[in-house]
């Protein structure tokens, strides 16, 4: 074929692809180098390595959801070290440029082709980058949340996230509403949404910090990127309805949800006081036992099946890139610094040891 479909969401973009396969993994190996634990695999679960035995009260993940600037990096950083628990930042565009390499930011064409920036000077660009940038973003939700699930069930310790893969649809959603993208790129994110969330289990806890759009346009004007600042009040409220409207009905079928003002927010004791009193009595959570504790485990472990859940092979222009311009982005990706193999592989790096991992 002169010309093949490679769309470019994290999960089948050249940059996914280059830094989560590897080559050299093979099915059994021997470790001798502190940089590389062995893979949780069914021969850890027959010889006791059970899930259960791990969790404590707060061995749960949380979720701190708001619109821009709402304060939900404060609140779910001051949570997090209040109760105990790990903290994860809300991915980025380049959320898998910091965990993967040496951590280096990389440029936009391994990254989607997109920018926030862009996003806010031009929402309805003709070249359909408004939904290349959410499409991208909902990928990498995917994947921290991923993340977040294996940290869990691996040590026990409990995650307090900004924003999760559940919530993001309200931005696109927005996106609509205000003509930013197709009705075409909707249907699309509502299929690979549904694929993708459907093997992971919901949040115990949505805390969503309500703040009327006219204070976050004023924190924009204050605190705000420059290009932030030129946000539309219609797409900020378009926002909030669809968190007020569809997903905070929708979530708290299956997940405790707390809401509060900003004020209210700022008395973390408060807000920890709330979360005792939780029942945390709903949801499939309630459900779970070893047995399928070690199958998501095994699940949320590799990232690659991971972001295939992304990847519906449909043509949508907006993401859809020719076989020779992948390759070429391919090729070009995993010829950087130790993005060739996956991490402790890579010897212009200055990986060790690496015939005996």
């Amino acid at each position: 074929m002169s010309l093949w479909r490679a769309r470019l969401g994290p999960a089948a973009a050249a940059a996914a692809r280059g830094c989560l396969r590897s080559s050299v993994l093979p099915a059994a190996r021997i470790h001798i180098s502190p940089t590389r634990n062995l893979q949780y695999g069914w021969l850890a679960y027959i010889l006791g390595e059970k899930t259960s035995k791990k969790l404590n009260e707060y061995s749960k993940i949380f979720t701190v959801e708001g619109s821009l600037r709402s304060g939900k990096g404060k609140l779910a950083q001051q949570l997090a070290e209040k109760l105990g628990m790990k903290y994860f930042p809300e991915a980025d565009i380049h959320y898998l440029n910091r965990i993967t390499g040496d951590g280096t930011l990389l440029d936009e064409k391994f990254n989607g082709f997109c920018n926030l920036e862009r996003f806010y000077n031009d929402p309805k660009c003709p070249d359909g980058h408004s939904y290349r940038l959410q499409s991208w973003l909902f990928g990498n939700r995917v994947l921290q949340y991923a993340d977040a699930l294996e940290h869990l069930l691996s040590t026990g310790q409990g995650v307090v996230m900004e924003r999760s893969p559940y919530s993001d649809f309200v931005f696109l959603d927005a996106m609509f509403k205000q003509g930013y993208i197709h009705k075409r790129c909707l249907a699309h994110y509502k299929e690979i949404k549904e694929m993708s969330i459907s093997e992971f289990l919901p949040p115990h806890l949505v805390i969503y910090l309500d703040v009327p759009v006219p204070e976050v346009q004023k924190r924009l004007q204050e605190k705000g990127e420059p290009y932030e600042r030129k946000v539309s009040p219609l797409y900020l409220q378009s926002i909030e309805d669809a968190y007020k409207k569809t997903f905070l009905p929708e979530i708290s079928e299956t997940s405790e949800v707390l809401q509060y003002t900003a004020s209210e927010a700022e008395d973390v004791e408060k807000v920890v006081e709330d979360i005792e009193y939780l029942k945390f009595d709903k949801g499939p959570w309630l459900e779970q036992d070893n047995v399928s504790f070690h199958h998501l485990r095994l699940y949320v472990q590799d990232k690659t099946r991971v972001l295939d859940a992304v990847a519906v092979p449909h043509f949508v222009p907006e993401i859809t890139i020719g076989g020779n311009e992948y390759d070429k982005i391919y090729y070009e990706f995993r010829s950087l610094p130790g993005r060739y193999f996956s991490k402790g592989y890579n010897a212009d790096v200055g990986d060790k040891w690496i015939w005996l991992k």
